[in-house]
């Protein structure tokens, strides 16, 4: 999510990856967009080690209090894990000695295996080798770890007591918690002993069901099958795990009664909101059903239409009545994954919020830009399936990032609308007319329709924005998460963004 940081005019022009006319973003502007997008791998414009020295670089620029508010706000807010861990070991390399550490960290540490990952970057980023790569740690991130440990009980511990480089008893071998009672003090020392109750989770359970031994493939479907729906019937298996293995339950050939409980279950709103999914997660399991053959795939993917439609529900920032045009960006830049490991492609991520938004507005146009402009009219009532309409008809608009033509066509259709979101990376060009750019447009439309506003949806994050965003009613919003609309409402009712981020507790 990006706020639109409105205190004082630091934007100036500059040009964008495509060589384009670009404005500048202030270090506040260009660090949180940069870590709101940020999967910490390669991008199509810039590769992941390039983007985190320039987070590093940008952090050096901005307060520590900003910083450190930053890390918890992406963490508790945007649902991210990796890059708070970051922000917080920078931050305490760069102010050792300020309180501020010990409570950014305590704020960003939310689950139990986060202890040891922020432990484990901390060794990277300040280059220790050798046996003891932790020695000398930073008090105050050594404090911020003490609060951490306080917080969770021994199932939480076990669950994420994994055999990795660094484990949960190194780290309390390094923090040395004080624990908060007597009932602590035994988990410390469970943990200290290698002798955590080992929890029975989903994981533990199929593990063990695959271990056995049978007489033939029969029996240990049967066996798997069982298992499934005992797992299902127990409700111990997380709304995410339970998205994830939608495609596994398929294939075990669980019975009708318990494919039911999956699609309540994926459909409650209460779970919906409690699981603090991504949108895309949605579309990336609507994706691994689509490719299983059984009768009862079309009903988990219905489940999830509701999910999305759920989560939706909250969606705000607008009236209904507005009038909106929704114009996604299917550029070649937008074909990158969010993650190494992710099948996920910033186009997609655009695509599903585009999607959100126009299942919530009334009166909207929505269409794609690459070479073209191309309106494409599809029904509110879905979100999922519209994705996926939209990525089968990519190629229809070619391969630029020419976002000028959405402009350009209501220019010449002389149509006045209240809202033009554009869900891009923000690389305009115009290989058409002479590169005339983008916010020549934007200007031209606003003396069309002077009440109208343009919000860009940025998914990338490289810190260079096509039009300036002061006196413009322009705003540039950036991030994965259907949070991004709350900084709509936030903007919709006057008030500055950067107050969101000041709010956060110290």
């Amino acid at each position: 999510m990006k706020f639109n940081f409105l205190i004082k005019r630091t934007n100036g022009q500059t040009t964008n990856f495509e060589n384009a006319p670009a404005y500048i973003m202030s270090p506040e502007q260009e660090l949180y967009a940069a870590v709101v997008t940020a999967g910490l791998n390669d991008t199509f414009y810039e590769n992941a080690d390039h983007r985190l020295e320039r987070i590093i670089s940008l952090m050096q620029k901005c307060s520590a209090e900003f910083v450190a508010k930053l890390a918890i706000y992406t963490r508790r807010e945007m649902y991210l894990r990796s890059v708070p861990l970051v922000l917080v070991t920078e931050l305490a390399k760069m102010n050792n000695g300020n309180d501020l550490v010990r409570k950014a960290v305590n704020g960003v540490v939310q689950r139990a295996d986060e202890i040891t990952e922020l432990l484990a970057y901390y060794q990277i980023a300040n280059k220790r080798s050798g046996t003891k790569k932790l020695n000398r740690i930073s008090k105050q991130v050594q404090k911020g770890l003490v609060l951490a440990f306080n917080k969770f009980d021994e199932y939480q511990f076990a669950k994420y007591n994994r055999a990795a480089e660094i484990k949960l008893k190194d780290a309390l071998f390094l923090v040395h918690p004080k624990p908060k009672d007597a009932g602590q003090q035994v988990i410390f020392d469970k943990i200290a002993g290698d002798n955590l109750e080992t929890p029975y989770t989903w994981e533990v359970a199929l593990s063990t069901t695959g271990q056995q031994a049978y007489r033939n493939e029969a029996e240990r479907k049967q066996a798997f099958k069982a298992r499934w729906e005992e797992l299902i019937d127990s409700g111990k298996v997380g709304y995410m795990a339970l998205m994830r293995n939608l495609r596994n339950i398929l294939e075990a050939e669980v019975s009708a009664l318990h494919i039911e409980k999956v699609c309540a279950r994926l459909a409650d709103a209460n779970e919906v909101a409690r699981s603090k999914q991504l949108p895309f997660r949605f579309l990336a399991a609507y994706r691994e059903l689509k490719m299983v053959k059984s009768t009862n795939t079309t009903a988990l993917m219905d489940a999830l239409e509701d999910a999305v439609l759920e989560s939706a529900a909250n969606i705000r920032g607008f009236d209904w009545d507005t009038q909106v045009v929704i114009a996604c960006d299917v550029s070649g830049s937008m074909q990158k994954p969010v993650s190494p490991k992710s099948k996920v492609l910033l186009y997609d991520i655009g695509l599903m919020l585009g999607m959100l938004l126009q299942s919530r507005c009334k009166h909207a146009v929505s269409g794609m830009f690459g070479d073209r402009w191309k309106i494409i009219n599809l029904s509110r009532k879905s979100v999922l399936s519209n994705v996926e309409a939209f990525y089968r008809r990519e190629g229809e608009v070619g391969y630029a990032t020419n976002g000028y033509l959405v402009l350009e066509d209501l220019i010449s259709r002389k149509a006045i609308v209240d809202k033009v979101m554009l869900f891009t990376d923000t690389q305009m060009w115009n290989n058409n007319t002479g590169n005339k750019p983008f916010a020549d447009y934007w200007r031209r439309y606003k003396l069309l329709a002077p009440d109208a506003k343009l919000y860009l949806f940025d998914l990338a994050g490289y810190g260079r924005q096509p039009v300036d965003l002061v006196g413009n009613d322009a705003y540039l919003i950036a991030g994965w998460s259907d949070k991004v609309f709350e900084v709509l409402q936030s903007l919709e009712q006057g008030s500055a963004a950067v107050e969101m981020i000041n709010a956060v507790a110290l």
